[in-house]
């Protein structure tokens, strides 16, 4: 039923509602549509823009997608993203979430997105976070549904770890 992602990686958006006015690159498959229009797909690439904010998602997402609640994959690498806004947590269906290559430079920021059930994987790198002291145990600690991180398996041993590594625990004291 569902088909390729809507794409609108590189098309030079810098405000998320602003995509609405773009027409989807094409890819191998076609994208489909249904009598209204709009797409029937669970993936937007928005990689390789110029976003800042990501107020207006829900509006674009509603305006391009059939369903908007069933999005699962979801590309916002390579932006100028500083904030991870609430409007992501909204996404409950969302379970792929790129956010490699942006402007992340305070690791709580990922904690919001702890309210994503069903949120396994996960990109990060490219961002300030990055380059913070335990890092990925803190993004493993707060994302617990995470398999993927940085295009890596999360393993049971760093899901320990995560628990008992010394940055968490004074984060936690």
């Amino acid at each position: 039923m569902y088909g390729p992602p809507v794409d609108l990686s590189f098309k030079d958006i810098s405000d998320v509602e602003d995509a609405l006015s773009e027409v989807p690159r094409s890819g191998l498959r076609p994208l489909r549509t249904n009598s209204e229009k709009k797409y029937l797909s669970r993936s937007v690439r928005l990689s390789n823009n110029k976003i800042t904010d990501l107020g207006g998602l829900q509006f674009m997402l509603s305006g391009f997608l059939a369903q908007p609640s069933v999005l699962g994959w979801l590309d916002l690498s390579c932006n100028k993203i500083t904030l991870v806004d609430s409007v992501l947590c909204e996404l409950q269906e969302l379970r792929v979430l790129y956010l490699h290559g942006n402007s992340i430079w305070n690791l709580t920021e990922i904690d919001k997105l702890g309210q994503l059930m069903h949120l396994h994987t996960i990109t990060l790198h490219g961002n300030g976070i990055e380059s913070i002291k335990g890092y990925r145990n803190h993004v493993i600690l707060h994302l617990p549904h995470l398999k993927t991180m940085d295009f890596s398996l999360v393993t049971r041993d760093e899901r320990v770890m995560a628990h008992f590594s010394p940055v968490q625990k004074s984060q936690r004291e």
